[in-house]
């Protein structure tokens, strides 16, 4: 397809130039004169051979050859116009071309779909008739376009485009609005809505088929956003930003699979804004702030350190969970900020414990991206003069084994300056015992999906009892998280499993609350001026016993 619709014929040829049709005038006019002038001097002409030329042959001929001289420039003129003016034809065609389409596709753009959109709008309200819009983004394409290049991203784009047109009924719209996004517009029968339906499935299955691209064999998916004109939504621009949201909403589901809108969708959204907003000011202000949760020997009930968990500080909402906004800060790209701040803080309180005590922190699967990671979390243990071997950094598997070559460099990067790296999650993805053996692990941390159904799930207790022999295998100490009973703690120290966390043995605290509890066991350190107030404290409650 190119152009406006699917069905579109080559534009029509541009109507000649009313210059085009005088020159020719012109020309006529001129050649007309010359056949009138010969019969004229044709007499002049034949006394001019016998030498018997007289003053008004001379004239006459003058004439003739300036009817010559003239027939002649018209011609030429009337040659220079015709060719000027296609030249003008074909350029401002070839304008409108690329102010209406998108000249990698031939659909198309989102100017054009705005207008011709409108239209078909208009006129499907006039017939009773709805209007579907379904907004599609290829997942994927930026992998294959980084791994085979620009040039093969292109020609993906093409074929793309080619499989989203085929099943679109007659007069349907199509457009590439940017990069990987496309959009379609059609009118469809009110008492046959699952046509809709049937043409998007269509569209995600031919997406979905392999793509030979340059000799090589690309797959990529796509995910389908769905909106129609109705009560509400009657102009082309709302039903564009209803699509938008629906596809919004097809990719957090999980990508590959279409939505239809509803209001419950655009609130969420509205909601996400808000929380964006939010952490766009809350993070440099400080408004997310360092909780602790206490993690302990299980043999001996010791403290040995805390993981670093964030919390929001809203000044009208008080504290949030981390549920409710880190995944808006991973997908506005604000987790790298969010994190590094709270790690900062995170340490600053910790500087004031026993040496003894380490400090754990999540990176995110997004952090995992950054080639220099590993060099912002030294720059920071620098600036706040924490010692590198109390930190322990927690990587899941999904983003370790995402791109395991980036990954083993940042591990690798952080060991040299002896920080502790942890897999976190484990037993959630595909770790092999290759990758585990060859990593320079520090600890295991079995996820808390399976610890916590160890009493109830025969299963899930005899993958944490294969998750610890494994560990022990390798020589690496291992860590269950989600323990909220005393009945989990005992099976987990009968099969070996030496440290662990959860609510049997502390909630997540701020600060203030990590303070006293670490203050109360005497695990402050001595040069912190906490610890020093704290002994000040308990010195004036002691004489006051012995008054």
């Amino acid at each position: 397809m190119r152009g406006k619709t699917i069905e579109e014929g080559p534009p029509a040829r541009p109507p000649r130039d009313r210059g085009d049709r005088l020159a020719a005038g012109v020309t006529i006019a001129a050649v007309l004169l010359v056949c009138a002038s010969a019969f004229t001097i044709a007499g002049s002409v034949a006394r001019s051979v016998h030498g018997a030329l007289s003053v008004t042959d001379n004239l006459t001929i003058s004439v003739l050859l300036l009817n010559v001289a003239l027939t002649l420039l018209g011609w030429r003129r009337y040659r220079a116009l015709k060719q000027e003016v296609a030249l003008r034809c074909a350029a401002e065609a070839r304008a409108s071309e690329l102010a209406t389409s998108d000249p990698l596709t031939g659909l198309l753009n989102r100017r054009a779909l705005g207008e011709s959109g409108a239209r078909l709008v208009d006129a499907s309200l006039g017939q009773r008739r709805p209007v579907a819009m379904l907004m599609i983004d290829l997942d994927h394409f930026k992998s294959v376009n980084d791994l085979h290049g620009h040039l093969a991203g292109d020609q993906l784009l093409r074929a793309a485009s080619a499989a989203i047109v085929a099943p679109l009924p007659p007069h349907a719209l199509a457009a590439r609005l940017g990069g990987d996004e496309f959009a379609c517009a059609f009118a469809f029968d009110p008492d046959q809505p699952a046509a809709v339906d049937h043409v998007a499935d269509a569209i995600l299955a031919r997406i979905a088929e392999p793509f030979l691209i340059g000799g090589v064999e690309a797959r990529i998916g796509a995910s389908l956003g769905i909106a129609r004109t109705e009560a509400g939504c009657r102009t082309i621009d709302t039903l564009m930003r209803r699509s938008d949201i629906a596809l919004y909403a097809a990719k957090r589901a999980g990508r590959n699979q279409r939505a239809w809108f509803d209001a419950s969708m655009e609130r969420e959204l509205e909601l996400r804004n808000e929380i964006e907003l939010g952490l766009r000011a809350g993070i440099p202000s400080g408004r997310i702030v360092p909780w602790f949760e206490p993690q302990v020997d299980l043999a001996t009930g010791a403290l040995t350190g805390f993981e670093l968990l964030a919390r929001w500080d809203h000044p009208d909402h008080g504290i949030i969970e981390p549920a409710a906004f880190i995944p808006v800060a991973e997908e506005s790209g604000l987790i790298g900020e969010l994190s590094m701040s709270v790690m900062r803080a995170g340490i600053e309180e910790a500087r004031h414990w026993d040496p003894s005590l380490l400090l754990s922190v999540n990176i995110s699967p997004s952090q995992m991206r950054d080639p220099w990671l590993a060099q912002k979390i030294v720059k920071l243990l620098t600036e706040t003069s924490f010692p590198a071997e109390r930190l322990e950094v927690e990587i899941t598997e999904a983003a370790l084994f995402e791109n395991l070559g980036l990954a083993a460099s940042i591990v690798a990067s952080l060991k040299n300056q002896r920080i502790r790296v942890a897999l976190d999650d484990f037993g959630t993805g595909y770790s092999s015992l290759t990758h585990l053996r060859t990593l320079p692990l520090d600890r295991i941390k079995i996820d808390r999906s399976f610890v916590l159904r160890m009493t109830e799930d025969a299963e899930a207790a005899a993958l944490v009892r294969l998750i610890v022999s494994l560990a022990q295998g390798l020589d690496v100490p291992v860590l269950a998280e989600g323990v909220e009973t005393g009945e989990i703690a005992a099976m987990l120290t009968a099969i070996g499993c030496t440290m662990a966390q959860g609510w049997h043995f502390g909630r997540p605290a701020p600060a203030r609350a990590t303070r006293g509890l670490l203050a109360g066991r005497g695990l402050l350190s001595a040069a912190s001026p906490i610890a020093r107030d704290g002994e000040v404290v308990a010195m004036r409650q002691r004489r006051r016993k012995r008054a």
